[in-house]
């Protein structure tokens, strides 16, 4: 696919990834000059008519709605037999590397994504569009931080005709939700529960429910109760676990009616979320720290009688004031450490290697640098896939700065598929975490649609996502022979000359009337003669009713050598009854000898003496 052009418009440029049932790539709309996605039906679903169907659904569902944080579709079609979907470019990476990359989100970086998740939830309901897939490879998180919904490929509208269809279970089953594992309708609060899991794994790193099988996890989800996320991650906040948990509610009407209403919660829980995590950490009053020796409160002084020492106490209020002073002193230098900071601009260190990135930020005055590490397909080993806070954000120089630093492609080994039928492969290759790049079909002695080589070999390495091309058998290369003419033959005589050539007479025979041909002869055949065909096929012929060609005579004037010598004359006719003779006989020196002869339809009359050919001509 790399470098096809669809629809006279959209060029591939790369491979993104893959799903189940679709192929992602990287394009550019030569029209408007800019980058695109292009959604691509797996060539294997092209003639399955519910997998369209399907991909149509998200064309269609998508196209009704307009959200910032939803991906939009700019066009859809089909070529050949490729259908596709084009879709807005989101430069970034989705949520679960995001989440794979740094362990779990804080708690308000989690709180936003989710709001704006919640937000485009709320849009595609309004609009009457059930996601019934939203899960973390879903959301897509841009440069930037937008979090955009994305995949509608088994959405449906959310409507009457959705309720008899609960004969398949569609979805990731980590993010199901009960009424969806029992195969119950999928409604708006489905979309709630599994944006609860979602937020669920967001702050706390791992999944609510884990199982051996996809079924053994789908009974959690309906029976079980997970562990509440402050258990797992004892910073999650108690508005934020409220939120989760009543987004996770076993049965529908205990969750929120709406996404909207979730986002409402959200949004109000942000600010304070945020700021927790944003602002200066407080002064603690009982924190270990040097300080000045205070010397007793009670001194001792003489007496002018008798030198004699007594003890006098300081006043109480001089304690308060010396207190009131120290704490005004500690708040002071708390506000000047952490309030009254300088602000800068964050530069662009995205692409730079992490030593590049980290001299840039520290020159600029940040000191809390934070790295964490993930896998990229694109972005080389040791260089920056992203940082927050975005380039030219006006910041705090005391602010984190974090950065997601790749580790290059993951990689995966390439299973050794030879020797299996096709479909098979492409499980295989699929369950690796690879796709099928390319079939190309040979001739062989192996079954039809086995796989007869592969590229790269078994156990090579290749980056996760990329593509291996197969090679796969086309049956035996059959032989070729060419049609005889059968044109004037009876019908036994065109089967016995198709057998001798290995072909066979077509039982359904034609038939039509004719003036050309006698009744019985073959007027026409399919194939022509002369054309290649493999042996074993058939040939269909068209055989005349008559009333066939009248019979005519031909004069025939023929002279005889005058060499004192006796001579042989012989006269031939070839017409639609094929090739006759019409006179023989011996003749003396120098006679002219006259005939006149039958013939039917259009003929040939040859003219031979002592077996010579001396005269031939065509009559009508």
């Amino acid at each position: 696919m790399i470098g096809k052009l669809l629809g006279n418009r959209y060029e591939i440029l790369e491979q993104l990834g893959g799903g189940g049932m679709a192929i992602i790539y990287k394009g550019r709309d030569t029209f408007l000059n800019r980058l695109v996605t292009v959604k691509v039906l797996r060539p294997e679903f092209t003639c399955d008519e519910d997998f369209v169907r399907r991909f149509r659904r998200e064309a269609q569902a998508v196209a009704s709605l307009s959200h910032p944080n939803i991906v939009s579709i700019y066009d859809v079609g089909r070529e050949d037999k490729t259908h596709y979907l084009v879709m807005e470019y989101v430069e970034g990476d989705n949520l679960k590397n995001l989440i794979r990359g740094q362990g779990r989100l804080q708690p308000g970086r989690a709180v936003e994504i989710a709001r704006q998740i919640s937000e485009a939830l709320q849009h595609a309901h309004e609009n009457q569009i059930v996601h019934r897939d939203v899960k973390p490879q879903n959301i897509l998180i841009t440069r930037w931080g937008r979090a955009k919904l994305t995949d509608f490929g088994i959405a449906r509208e959310a409507t009457a005709a959705t309720l008899t269809q609960t004969d398949t279970v569609l979805g990731s089953v980590h993010y199901l939700s009960p009424e969806q594992a029992r195969g119950e309708t999928a409604g708006p609060q489905s979309d709630i529960y599994s944006l609860g899991v979602v937020l669920y794994e967001m702050v706390t790193g791992v999944l609510p429910f884990q199982g051996e099988t996809p079924i053994a996890v789908a009974l959690k989800h309906i029976q079980e109760e997970p562990a509440r996320p402050s258990f797992v991650n004892p910073s999650v906040p108690p508005g934020l676990e409220k939120i989760i948990c009543r987004a996770m509610a076993k049965v529908p009407h205990e969750r929120y009616q709406s996404a909207g209403d979730m986002a409402a919660d959200l949004e109000s829980l942000y600010a304070t979320v945020a700021g927790e995590i944003n602002r200066a950490v407080p002064v603690d009053e009982f924190a270990t720290r040097v300080i000045s020796p205070v010397r007793p409160a009670e001194e001792e002084i003489k007496t002018q009688a008798g030198g004699r020492r007594v003890k006098r106490r300081r006043p109480g209020w001089l304690w308060a004031a010396l207190i009131v002073l120290c704490l005004v002193g500690v708040s002071l230098a708390a506000f000047q450490y952490y309030v009254n900071v300088p602000e800068t601009t964050v530069p662009d260190v995205e692409g730079m290697t992490l030593e590049e990135a980290q001299g840039i930020l520290q020159k600029q005055g940040f000191k809390n640098i934070q790295v964490t590490r993930s896998y990229h397909p694109s972005v080389p080993q040791g260089r920056v896939i992203s940082q927050d806070p975005p380039p030219e954000t006006k910041v705090k120089v005391t602010r984190t700065i974090a950065l997601s630093v790749s580790q290059g492609p993951e990689y995966r080994t390439v299973p050794d598929v030879i020797g299996l039928q096709l479909k098979d492969a492409r499980i295989k290759i699929s369950q690796s975490e690879l796709n099928v790049a390319d079939v190309q079909e040979r001739f062989s002695d192996r079954l039809q649609g086995e796989v007869l080589d592969q590229d790269p070999k078994p156990g090579a390495r290749l980056s996760k996502g990329s593509g291996v091309i197969l090679y796969v058998s086309k049956g035996q290369q059959p032989v070729t022979c060419q049609v005889p003419d059968l044109t004037g033959l009876t019908l036994d005589r065109a089967r016995a000359e198709l057998e001798r050539v290995k072909l066979k007479l077509d039982e359904n025979v034609g038939r039509a009337t004719s003036t050309d041909y006698l009744p019985g002869q073959v007027i026409s055949q399919n194939p022509a003669k002369g054309m290649e065909v493999q042996e074993g096929s058939s040939v269909q012929v068209t055989i005349s009713n008559g009333p066939g060609p009248a019979r005519r005579l031909a004069r025939v004037e023929a002279k005889i050598p005058d060499d004192k010598k006796e001579h042989e004359l012989r006269i031939v006719v070839k017409d639609v009854q094929g090739s006759s003779e019409a006179y023989i006989n011996t003749h003396p020196p120098g006679e002219t000898v006259i005939k006149e002869v039958p013939y039917y339809g259009k003929a040939v009359i040859q003219v031979y003496i002592d077996k010579k050919l001396v005269g031939e001509k065509s009559v009508e």
